[in-house]
């Protein structure tokens, strides 16, 4: 029996849904558009008020900024050009961590797998790790690696590879065992199963940690900076706190925000890049 939609001269269903694909991501773009303008509308807001505040005597400027002190500020770091430089040295510090500290992590996450024996031994070793606040290995970071910008990667690196290792290792034990033994009864090797069933099922998890490090590989170099630099994001925070000077910390702040926004952005692009099927499904 011919299919009734062809019979009455429609559109076949698989045409329909290539239709139906360019409007729904229209809709996605409107939505995004409008979100997008609310927080900008909210934004303006809080800090509108926030001036009115300061302006009628309710919030002291000295104590707590100003948004035109803040916008001095940056207007000052732009025009002596701090702000390229600094910029540049912090997201370089923290680019480099993160790459550092997933590529171990997720490694040694990974390759957990194949030996539950050797994940339970080291398990209170990698906990133990990660329970030490990040602050308390800024020392060790300058002694063994110097004051320059080695110390900085090394305190970005360690701010990650904990988090990636656990979350790269959950992807990996998080694999249906149904799948693993359904490759097992078809030949499949332990490697086989590892390279073709373990890492491609982790990339979700792997993609999530990756959002999440981001910024704690911008924490880790930003503390670095704060111990030992002479020139950075952190270091500019540290120098204006300790000038009192709340409109210019808040500044460099915005400067900050501003990088940790861009890297997060790069890593949702490359995810859409590498799992474009995920967002296709939104």
């Amino acid at each position: 029996m011919a299919n009734p939609q062809i019979a009455i001269g429609g559109p076949p269903p698989t045409a329909d849904r290539t239709l139906r694909k360019p409007a729904r991501s229209g809709r996605r773009r409107r939505s995004r558009l409008v979100v997008l303008g609310c927080q900008i509308a909210l934004i303006l807001v809080l800090l509108g008020l926030w001036q009115l505040a300061v302006d009628h005597g309710l919030v002291s400027a000295f104590l707590y900024g100003s948004p035109a002190t803040i916008f001095a500020g940056l207007m000052t770091t732009v025009n002596d050009g701090t702000i390229w430089n600094d910029t540049w040295l912090t997201g370089s510090e923290t680019l480099a961590g993160f790459v550092l500290g997933n590529v171990i992590g997720t490694a040694i996450g990974l390759s957990l797998w194949y030996s539950r024996f050797v994940s339970r031994l080291v398990q209170p070793f990698i906990m133990a790790l990660g329970s030490i606040p990040i602050v308390a290995l800024a020392p060790i970071a300058i002694i063994w690696f110097g004051t320059g910008f080695a110390s900085k990667v090394a305190m970005a690196t360690l701010s990650v590879v904990v988090v990636s290792l656990m979350i790269s290792y959950k992807g990996a034990t998080g694999v249906e065992p149904d799948q693993i033994n359904l490759m097992r009864s078809l030949g499949a090797s332990k490697h086989q199963i590892f390279a073709l069933l373990v890492v491609p099922s982790s990339f979700t998890d792997i993609f999530a940690g990756l959002k999440l490090t981001v910024g704690l590989a911008l924490i880790g170099a930003i503390i670095g900076e704060f111990m030992s630099s002479t020139a950075g994001l952190g270091h500019q925070i540290f120098k204006a706190g300790s000038l009192y000077a709340i409109g210019q910390v808040f500044a460099e702040l915005v400067i900050t925000v501003a990088l940790a926004l861009a890297l997060s952005g790069a890593v949702m692009r490359l995810e859409k890049w590498l799992l474009p099927w995920r967002h296709d499904l939104r």
